[in-house]
């Protein structure tokens, strides 16, 4: 492979990251408005935000058949984070609404 081929593909790869960059922060924003929903039951069953049985489960599903190239536990490790950030807001909703409330 010449340099120029090597610079071509290179740049189509990152084009192709691009895409699925953009994939991911519209799914990851879908699952915020599932969250959204989520809260506002948990706040009628009187639930609290964090449940780790929950996220047990979420980790159970994401690595069930896992293919790779990234390990389970890489996979964990990024829910992990996914999901500490949806922690993120529904504390900032729960908060706002009981701002709101005090009103």
């Amino acid at each position: 492979m010449t340099h120029e081929e090597a610079t071509r593909v290179l740049a189509e790869c990152r084009q192709r990251i691009d895409g699925i960059d953009a994939e991911l922060r519209q799914l990851l924003n879908r699952r915020a408005t599932v969250v959204e929903e989520i809260l506002r039951m948990k706040d009628v069953l009187s639930l609290p935000i964090h449940e780790p049985r929950r996220e047990d489960d979420v980790y159970r599903n994401v690595t069930a058949g896992n293919p790779g190239p990234l390990s389970a536990d890489a996979l964990k490790r990024i829910f992990e984070r996914v999901m500490e950030e949806m922690r993120g807001l529904e504390r900032a909703l729960r908060e706002q609404k009981s701002a709101g409330n005090q009103s």
